[in-house]
This record gives C-alpha cells, sequence and structure tokens, in this order.
C-alpha cells in the first residue's frame, strides 16, 4: 500500500462520492494490476479508512453500473479464482489481529467483486527508504526491525499462510518506527495446489519453487526466508539479487560473507546467505531458526519486555511543535527519555530516527509502552478527537480478569498473548487482576491511533 500522486484519476475507478452504506469514497491512493485503493470517510465513526477493491484490470472490466465483468469466458474462470482467494485471505486476517499485519475492519462483496477496509497508515516503504534515504540503513537499524518483521511472518506462519509477496514494496515502516507487512491479497495456505500466479513474482526477491508448478517443491515459511534475505541483502548492498532463475543457471549472486561490506557483523552476514539458498532445504526452515542464526530474539508485537523500574512510559505517535513542526521533529525533544527507555521502545526509537518526512498511505498509527502511565498528546481539534476511537492492544496473563476506571469489563479473547480494546477519548486506568496479584496502566488518550500497553505490578 503506498501513496502515489495521481495526475489523474485511473479511469475504472469508483467515482468520487460513491458510497458503501457508511463509508463514502473520497480519493485513490493505490492502484496496481490487481487492485485499488481508495481512501474513503466511515460516517458511522466518523474516520478515514482505506478501502481495497478487488479488481484485476487484465481479466475485467467496470460496467456502467460499477459492476466488474469479465472480459471474456475464458477470463472468468481465473476471475473467480483470484476472488475466492481474496475473500479467504482478508477472512483469515481479521482473525489475525497482529500490530506488525495490516489489519482489517471490514469485509463484504459488491459490484460483483470482494472489498476491504483497513486504517489509514502512514509512513514509507523499505523501496522508498532505501532509495532517498540509504545512509539511514545499518546493522543497528536492521537489528532494531527485524524481532517485528520475523515476528508478524511468525504469526503469519503459525497460521497455515506464507505471504509469497514480500519485497521492498511490500514492508512499509510506519512513522512510529513499527514496520508493517502489506499486501495481504497474495497470501497462500501451506501446502495449498494450484498454479502459481507468475504476476505476483518479484524478481530477485522470488525463490525458485515460486517459478514452478512442482507439488513435490512447494512454497512454505522458507519461501518468505528466501524473500527476507533478498530484502536484507538490497538494504546492505544497495542492488536486489540476481534472480533465482539466473542463479539456478550460473550463480554468479556475491554471498555478503565474500564482500564483507563494511559495519556489518559476520553474524547477520552469515545468516542472509543461508536464506538465499537455492535449494529450499538448504536454508533455516522457520522464521525461529533464522532469529537464532542472525543473533536476534523474536518479537511478535514490536514490545520488548519491560526494564526493571518502577516507573514507565508511552511515546506519543506525534509531538506537537506549533513554532517548527517541520524543522524540529518529536523525537530530538525527547532524545535523553527515549535512550533512557531504549529497552523498551526500540521500535519507536528506530522510527525516530528514520523520517525526516512521511508519506500518507493506508495505515494506523501506533505506539508501544510497557508502562504505568501514558499521555498521548494531540494537535487535532476538539470536534475531531470527541468522536476519535483509539485501538489499544493490551498485554494480558491467562486468567487475568480486565477493570477500567475501576469497573469490572469483560475481557476480550486474547490473541498472541494480547486483548484488544477501543477507547474514546478520556482518561483511563487499566487494572489486570489475577488472584491476589494486580498489574495497572494509565493511559490519556485525545486521538485516534493504534497503542501498545504492558500494565506493570
Amino acid at each position: 500500500m503506498t501513496d502515489n500522486d495521481f495526475t489523474q484519476r485511473p479511469p475504472d475507478a469508483l467515482p468520487l462520492g460513491y458510497r458503501f452504506e457508511e463509508f463514502e469514497i473520497q480519493d485513490v491512493l493505490d492502484a496496481g494490476n490487481d487492485n485499488i485503493v481508495y481512501r474513503a470517510q466511515d460516517h458511522q465513526l466518523e474516520r478515514q479508512v482505506a478501502i481495497r477493491e478487488f479488481l484485476p484490470r487484465t481479466l475485467t472490466v467496470r460496467s456502467e453500473s460499477q459492476r466488474l465483468v469479465p472480459r471474456s469466458k475464458q477470463d472468468q474462470s481465473a476471475f473467480l479464482a483470484g476472488l475466492d482467494g481474496f475473500i479467504h485471505e482478508a477472512r483469515q486476517l481479521a482473525r489475525l489481529n497482529h500490530p506488525n499485519v495490516v489489519q482489517i475492519l471490514r469485509f463484504w462483496t459488491y459490484n460483483e467483486t470482494a472489498y476491504a477496509a483497513t486504517p489509514v497508515y502512514s509512513g514509507m516503504t523499505l523501496s522508498d527508504l532505501l532509495q532517498h534515504y540509504p545512509e539511514r540503513i545499518n546493522e543497528a537499524w536492521i537489528r532494531r526491525m527485524l524481532p517485528m518483521l520475523c515476528g508478524a511472518l511468525a504469526a503469519l506462519h503459525d497460521k497455515g499462510f506464507i505471504h509469497c509477496r514480500l519485497s521492498l514494496n511490500s514492508i512499509q515502516i510506519q512513522d512510529n518506527g513499527l514496520p508493517l507487512l502489506l499486501e495481504f491479497g497474495a497470501l497462500r495456505q501451506t501446502g495449498e495446489n494450484g498454479e502459481v500466479n507468475k504476476t505476483l513474482l518479484h524478481p530477485g526477491f522470488t525463490p525458485l519453487e515460486q517459478y514452478s508448478d512442482d507439488a513435490d517443491n512447494p512454497p512454505g515459511p522458507w519461501t518468505d526466508i528466501y524473500s527476507l534475505g533478498a530484502i536484507l541483502y538490497t538494504l546492505i548492498t544497495g542492488a536486489r539479487p540476481p534472480t533465482s532463475v539466473t542463479r539456478s543457471i550460473q550463480d554468479n549472486c556475491i554471498p555478503l560473507t565474500e564482500s564483507q561490506p563494511e559495519g556489518y557483523s559476520p553474524e547477520l552476514l552469515q545468516a542472509i546467505d543461508r536464506t538465499l539458498a537455492l535449494r529450499p532445504e538448504e536454508r533455516p526452515q522457520s522464521i525461529e531458526a533464522f532469529a537464532r542464526l542472525a543473533g536476534i530474539v523474536l518479537n511478535d508485537t514490536g514490545m520488548s519486555q519491560p526494564v526493571h523500574q518502577t516507573g514507565s512510559m508511552l511515546i506519543p505517535v506525534e509531538q506537537n511543535e506549533p513554532e517548527e513542526p517541520a524543522a524540529q521533529p518529536w523525537w530530538k525533544a525527547h532524545r535523553i527519555a527515549l535512550q533512557t527507555a531504549a529497552g523498551v521502545l526500540v521500535g519507536l526509537i528506530a522510527g525516530a530516527l528514520l523520517f525526516g518526512r512521511s508519506t500518507s498511505t493506508p495505515v494506523a498509527q501506533s505506539a508501544s509502552t510497557s508502562g504505568k502511565t501514558a499521555t498521548v498528546t494531540s494537535a487535532t481539534k476538539p470536534a475531531a478527537a470527541a468522536s476519535a476511537l483509539t485501538r489499544v492492544y493490551l498485554r494480558v496473563n491467562e486468567g487475568d480478569e480486565l477493570e477500567v476506571n475501576g469497573k469490572a469489563q469483560k475481557l476480550p479473547t486474547p490473541v498472541n498473548g494480547y486483548a484488544t480494546v477501543q477507547l474514546t477519548p478520556g482518561q483511563y486506568e487499566i487494572m489486570l487482576r489475577n488472584g491476589e496479584q494486580s498489574r495497572s496502566a494509565t493511559i490519556t488518550v485525545d486521538k485516534p491511533g493504534t497503542w501498545l500497553l504492558d500494565p506493570q505490578p
């Protein structure tokens, strides 16, 4: 999901003002070969969302009634197969509920196709980062990003899915530093049979097994591991590896342990070289195995373990700088606090060091905390803030009971150790009780966003 500057709207895009019940189309954010992403207004909750429409241009045309019609009878089966995959994958992702994977807010079918609504995220793809700010990529930055990115991939794999389309454009670094997996429409179930869609392949990032329909050599977690290694190879060297098909004929990919780029440890370079093995069985077979080789601690939420101290903190998505908002980023005013909380907020520090600019893309803002007191500042007008909903990922343990402002609440079903609650603007005392033990955190909300909260004793 990227934000492109269109001089004119794609001719097959839905018209401005088109309504899906509470959603009203406002603009086009992105357009690819098989989808269009719109910015839309949710009039029910008074917020903006991104709506992805399944629209394979080579197979369909849009009629005057806005319905999609296959170009020919021969295209009908391919279109229906793609549509079934889009629907199935969106439903699976909606159940995943992971902070580093695109969040599905709502899904529906209409106009003979399907739509998925997600938050509107802000940030920069790895492709943009490498193009505009290559000097900001180093081993320290990679090691801050990898635990969260690997955790998101591991969560997909645990659900029986592989991404199958990882590239520099399918990973976004949000303004708060948290990586986000994009392009959910490319997911495949592990062991799924059927012909691979060659239009989804990214030369240089796609392993050999994805170019083949050989049932004896199916894609699996090792497929995403190859693509992840190719991404890291490209970030380090500035050039993508040769395509795997070319390498299968004559392998001219220079291992990183041979080129030895300056500033990178042998441990990390050796782990990346292992991921780029042409034979799937010679690569790490799981994200956990790759993490061990690279010497990183797998982190599936973007939140580190809490440091041993009484106090705690939550860094806001934005810091209001009324005098020089563009020239004075919020992180400069909080450099000492960020360094002190480095063990807790590594993902956020990465984002703070990354961006001097941002572009608008389909995604929500978020931050993390393992602390007791969290304050979310905002320059939002009071009328807008009054209707804002903040999504909070709350770290919970088995047997926890939830209290909000002293009142018992039903604890939502946890996913990967986190329960999700939505809060309107105000101040909240979050209490988790488990027998005689309790953990608490305070959060003050006056803007929409997504937050990771880890209550402490």
